[in-house]
């Protein structure tokens, strides 16, 4: 198997993480009955898809990943427990839940780069991880807002 082929195989994958991300959240849109809850996976949904078609771009120009700048990790994810889905969920719990959903898939290509010397391969799965970072941030900074609200 070529580099490029590796790459492509690596692409593809990532783009079906984020298309079973995106019906992980519209299931979860269903479950759930809090109506604010209902937009945050509707949202989050409409997310992964985007996220779907950017990586879709990249199968041409995989160095579009590189570019990606996530911003810092608040960890934010530490000091929180991963919440039970319950049908009347809060949306602080629903973000919290799609917090952690990201976190391992950071950890997870963070892993691959990790175990592979291939120096194309890991800058793949460097800016994979850097993605799916931002989608952590993002999500980090919605629920310090929702979670916190004294901070303001």
């Amino acid at each position: 198997m070529t580099r490029k082929k590796d790459i492509e195989n690596l692409l593809a994958m990532a783009i079906r993480r984020e298309r079973d991300a995106g019906e992980f959240y519209r299931n979860l849109e269903q479950q759930v009955a809090n109506a604010a809850a209902k937009a945050v996976f509707a949202q989050l949904a409409q997310d992964e898809l985007g996220h779907e078609r950017f990586l879709e771009t990249c199968t041409s120009n995989p160095t579009m990943l590189a570019k990606f700048e996530p911003g810092p990790d608040f960890h934010v994810t530490a000091t929180t427990d991963l919440p039970p889905l319950t049908p009347d969920m809060k949306p602080v719990d629903a973000i919290v839940l799609a917090m952690k959903k990201e976190e391992q898939a950071v950890e997870l290509y963070h892993g691959f780069a990790a175990r592979t010397a291939d120096a194309k391969l890991k800058a793949t799965f460097e800016g994979l991880a850097k993605m799916e970072l931002g989608h952590k941030n993002r999500l980090e900074t919605v629920f310090v807002n929702i979670g916190y609200p004294e901070v303001f």
